[in-house]
């Protein structure tokens, strides 16, 4: 774990399953004269302490980690800790995540291949109470916001709950029902249920064909929930 904090820095948690990527991150960060990393964790349980202990200013977290999820932590923290800014950066697409996140209780969303550019700009505009998106994420969800009411979306995926998404991804990885119930922490039935709405609202007629759909959902991601 990092802790390198300045007086008078902002304090950075990163939370990222990837040590290659953790390093990177901190020597981006701290080159910055505003920004200092305080931690660097790679999983759910790490992240909670971190937060505990180094009261951080803002926290960077991926999607897929490692153990855990980085949606159940968005989550987790927004409900207890409800004035700190989060950061998602991670590889998957946002046209599927980045609107997900932010009802969640993201306040920016980046991608991994923007982060060299963009990261210092979006950990600033996070910090400072705004929103970050890429410019084409923005005009997207400014468009979704002027749909007439009860237009869907174009996107099958849209239709997805954020529990069948990270269900078809975890089917895209090749996790068994009961694999997938005992990391969600919900029963087998729950699980199974799920798997029919998906294919009822994706247009699937068999579980091969679910299968099918959901390794080439995780191909088109790279990863997947």
């Amino acid at each position: 774990m990092s802790g390198s904090e300045q007086p008078g820095r902002r304090r950075v948690l990163i939370v990222d399953d990837h040590p290659i990527v953790r390093q990177g991150l901190v020597r981006m960060i701290e080159a910055a004269p505003d920004l200092s990393v305080c931690g660097e964790v790679e999983n759910v349980v790490d992240a909670r302490r971190a937060i505990r202990e180094h009261q951080p200013d803002v926290v960077i977290v991926d999607l897929t980690l490692g153990q855990g999820d980085g949606l159940e932590l968005v989550r987790e923290v927004r409900a207890h800790h409800p004035r700190l800014p989060m950061l998602v950066l991670t590889m998957h697409e946002e046209a599927i995540y980045a609107e997900r996140m932010l009802a969640a209780g993201a306040r920016g969303y980046i991608m991994k291949e923007a982060a060299s550019e963009q990261l210092l700009t979006a950990l600033r505009r996070v910090l400072s109470g705004r929103v970050y998106l890429s410019d084409a994420m923005a005009t997207r969800l400014g468009e979704r916001g002027a749909m007439p009411e009860g237009e869907t979306a174009d996107d099958p995926l849209a239709r997805l709950s954020n529990r069948e998404l990270q269900v078809l991804g975890k089917l895209g990885r090749g996790m068994s029902s009961r694999e997938i119930a005992s990391h969600l922490a919900v029963s087998v039935k729950t699980i199974e249920s799920h798997r029919q709405s998906i294919k009822r609202k994706l247009n699937l007629t068999s579980n091969a064909q679910l299968l099918q759909y959901a390794l080439s959902f995780v191909a088109s991601t790279r990863g997947g929930v």
